[in-house]
C-alpha cells in the first residue's frame, strides 16, 4: 500500500529572504547559482501544493539606511533600495521560472514594462491559480523595510505563517550565536520577548504588525539543504516566534 502523502503544516506562506542571501560568497550583486540553490527550494514547497509569497530585501546591491548614513538624503536612498529589491525579485522570478514554476514579480512602485502593480485581489488569484507572488519595492513608502513589507503583504494575502531565511543561523539565539559559543536557541519565543531584548528577527514595527494580526513568523536556515520544505513536514531546526 502506498505511504500516504504527508499534508503540509501551512497551505499559504510568506517567505522573506534578505538581498544577502543571493550574494552567495561574493560580497555584492546577485550570485546565479545561489540564485537558483533558493528557488529549487522554493520549487519544492510549491510541489507540495504550498501557495508562496516572496519578498527579498535590496542590501546585496543597495541598502537605504547605509546610504542615507553617507548623507544622501533618506528618502531617496530608500527608493534606491526598493529600485534593488525589483532586480532581486526579476532575477528569482528568472530562476524560478526557468524550473517551470509560474512567477508574478509585483511591484508597490508602478513600473509596467517589467512588473504587475500591486493590486491584492488580483494577487490572491494569482496565488489561487498556484503562481508564487513576488512582492518587490518594499511597501512602496520610504522609511519602511522590507520585513515590514513582508509583514504587512503577509496579512493581506491572508498567509498563514512568516518564514525568514536566514543564513548561517537555525533560529533565534539569545545573542549572536557567531561570537557566543554559549548562545542558547529558542524553540519558541514571544512577539514582545522579541522586542524587549532586541533580538534582531525583523525591526519592531514588522514584529509589532505580526503580533497585532497573530502572524507566526518561523526562523530557519535559508543555506541547509530541504531546509524549507522540512518546515512544513514537520521536521528541521527553526524558532517559532508567536504568542
Amino acid at each position: 500500500m502506498a505511504a500516504e502523502k504527508q499534508e503540509p503544516t501551512y497551505k499559504r506562506v510568506m517567505l522573506k529572504i534578505s538581498g544577502e542571501a543571493l550574494m552567495g560568497d561574493q560580497g555584492y550583486g546577485l550570485h546565479p547559482p545561489t540564485v537558483e540553490r533558493i528557488a529549487r527550494e522554493v520549487q519544492s514547497v510549491h510541489e507540495m501544493g504550498v501557495e508562496i509569497c516572496m519578498v527579498i530585501g535590496g542590501g546585496n546591491i543597495f541598502r537605504g539606511l547605509a546610504g542615507s548614513a553617507q548623507g544622501m538624503e533618506r528618502t531617496t536612498a530608500d527608493y534606491m533600495g526598493m529600485l534593488a529589491t525589483v532586480m532581486n525579485a526579476l532575477a528569482m522570478q528568472a530562476a524560478l521560472e526557468g524550473l517551470g514554476v509560474y512567477t508574478r514579480v509585483i511591484s508597490a512602485i508602478t513600473m509596467n514594462e517589467v512588473a504587475e502593480p500591486y493590486i491584492r485581489r488580483r494577487a490572491v488569484r494569482h496565488l489561487e491559480k498556484k503562481r508564487v507572488c513576488i512582492f518587490a519595492a518594499g511597501t512602496g513608502n520610504p522609511y519602511f523595510t522590507t520585513d515590514t513589507a513582508a509583514t504587512l503583504r503577509a496579512n493581506e494575502m491572508a498567509c498563514e505563517a512568516i518564514f525568514m531565511g536566514k543564513n548561517g543561523v537555525d533560529g533565534v539565539y539569545d545573542k549572536d550565536p557567531k561570537t557566543n559559543p554559549d548562545a542558547k536557541r529558542y524553540e519558541t519565543v514571544s512577539y514582545d520577548e522579541v522586542l524587549q531584548k532586541n533580538l534582531k528577527v525583523m525591526d519592531a514595527s514588522a514584529i509589532a504588525l505580526a503580533r497585532d494580526n497573530h502572524k507566526p513568523i518561523i526562523v530557519f536556515p535559508l543555506d541547509e539543504p530541504n531546509g524549507f520544505k522540512g518546515i512544513l513536514e514537520g521536521k528541521g531546526s527553526y524558532t517559532i516566534v508567536k504568542g
